[in-house]
């Protein structure tokens, strides 16, 4: 196996991983692995992601932008450094700020729905 075409990818290569449209203004690229799943995701500004959950605990770090993070019902402001958990099963969804966000969440499990193209926060 050549670790290189399977292994490495690059944040920037838009071509790289599953893509998913969640809504309007938010696409993922989405790299699954055997025990968890990064997803790049990228914010159009003030887009406004669903309330959603699911079992799997999310990790996420705000590598640009910023953003206003729902979770647990409180609205709470992230900025470019930070970094949030949200447990499995809490209701959360997310608003892009002016200038949009750039979001790399890690999902533990991998999220079945996410291993194939497709669109919306959840199983279709």
């Amino acid at each position: 196996m050549n670790q290189k075409n399977t292994n490495f990818f690059n944040i920037d290569a838009m071509e790289q991983g599953i893509k998913r449209t969640l809504v309007d203004g938010i696409t993922t690229r989405i790299f699954p692995g055997e025990q968890a799943m990064l997803s790049v995701v990228r914010i159009a500004p003030n887009a406004v992601g669903a309330i959603h959950s699911h079992p799997q605990e999310q990790w996420g770090v705000m590598l640009e932008g910023s953003a206003v993070r729902i979770q647990g019902g409180e609205e709470i402001p992230v900025k470019k450094g930070d970094f949030w958990c949200s447990p499995g099963n809490i209701e959360h969804g997310v608003i892009g700020g002016p200038d949009g966000a750039v979001i790399l969440d890690v999902f533990s499990p991998p999220r079945p729905e996410y291993t194939r193209p497709g669109s919306g926060f959840e199983a279709e």
